[in-house]
């Protein structure tokens, strides 16, 4: 769908797929981050409560077919199970044998 803005044409897809982008490509350094630390920074309540979010925000897109919010929080959602299982892993290499 085309609209016009200004005399501009602009695709709103686009501007989806760009906001999917920029929002997605700026948790990358917090998985970064996870790594290096072994998630120590981040409570397992505000992964959660996050990773559900970005579920129910995908399943929204799916209901609306919009592939921008899908694609967002795909991408996102793998990223928080990235970050789980980096806690995860952390965490069971810190107990005690």
């Amino acid at each position: 769908m085309l609209s016009s803005a200004h005399g501009f044409i602009v695709n709103v897809e686009t501007i989806g797929f760009l906001a999917a982008f920029l929002t997605t490509a700026s948790f990358a350094p917090q998985v970064v981050l996870t790594w290096r630390t072994g998630g120590r920074q981040l409570s397992w309540a505000m992964l959660v409560l996050f990773g559900a979010g970005v579920g129910l925000w995908f399943l929204y897109g799916a209901i609306e077919r919009s592939g921008p919010i899908m694609l967002a929080n795909a991408l996102t959602g793998l990223q928080v199970l990235a970050i789980g299982w980096i806690k995860l892993r952390a965490a069971l290499a810190a107990r005690p044998d």
